[in-house]
């Protein structure tokens, strides 16, 4: 699974998340990590300006995101939700 990071420059938080989504990627959890920089969208900027970082998995009919605090193993069960619903 690949999932969207939804981020920005200079965000302490952000960095955290993309750290505990390469983990996961590192141990083949994740396929892949798409980080989208909200600040280059007036409409991102304004649905996860406040909610960043928020990690957001597609090709699911529910689009679910998992908004910060998460840790490992907050993200481990968002995934695995997605893979049985």
């Amino acid at each position: 699974m690949i999932v969207t990071l939804y981020t920005t420059s200079g965000c302490h938080l952000c960095e955290q998340a993309e750290w505990i989504l390469k983990v996961l990627q590192a141990d083949g959890t994740l396929e892949g990590i798409e980080p989208i920089d909200i600040a280059t969208d007036d409409e991102l900027v304004t649905r996860y300006g406040i909610r960043i970082p928020v990690i957001r998995r597609s090709g699911y009919v529910d689009d679910d995101e998992l908004g910060w605090p998460f840790n490992e193993q907050d993200v481990r069960t968002f995934l695995e939700t997605s893979d049985n619903g």
